[in-house]
């Protein structure tokens, strides 16, 4: 199964960036490129232990759809999501922070499962993984950009 390990150094305080990472329109602006919609469940703010969100974007050519539930939380420590319905055969991705002296640590377990057997892992080896990868580091790169700047405060701040 692969797994991609992501650590990213974002320079703001560890709820401000826990916050972020579970911001359903900081995502979505992440993902513009792919047209990322959120299309049922929570669909607005922030995702809490046990709801789904169920996203809607264009990968490869095709509209697809994304269904995931948080499945744990513990509040600015980890959350971990994973999918209930959608094209890969399993997919979690766990995200952990680490308060430091000048910001948060933020750590990235993404997992997942292809279906087809040998045709999947294939795909996997020559491009899903690294297409995975890129997805995540836009992302974080989204959330860092918010985070240190102070775009976060009208999400965040009510």
């Amino acid at each position: 199964m692969p797994t991609i390990h992501l650590t990213t150094f974002i320079a703001a305080p560890v709820q401000v960036v826990f916050d972020l990472c579970r911001h359903i329109g900081v995502h979505k602006e992440a993902m513009w490129v792919y047209k990322a919609e959120a299309v049922a469940g929570t669909r607005f703010g922030l995702i809490e232990k046990d709801e789904t969100v169920t996203w809607k974007a264009k990968h490869f050519f095709k509209k697809r759809f994304l269904r995931v539930k948080i499945t744990e939380m513990k509040k600015q420590e980890m959350f971990t999501e994973e999918q209930l319905k959608g094209d890969f055969k399993m997919m979690k991705h766990e995200h952990h922070f680490k308060p430091c002296d000048n910001g948060t640590i933020v750590i990235d377990l993404f997992y997942f499962e292809t279906p087809y057997g040998m045709l999947g892992k294939w795909f996997n080896s020559l491009f899903l993984i690294k297409y995975m990868k890129r997805l995540l580091e836009q992302r974080n790169n989204t959330i860092k950009e918010f985070a240190e700047s102070d775009r976060w405060k009208k999400l965040l701040i009510k």
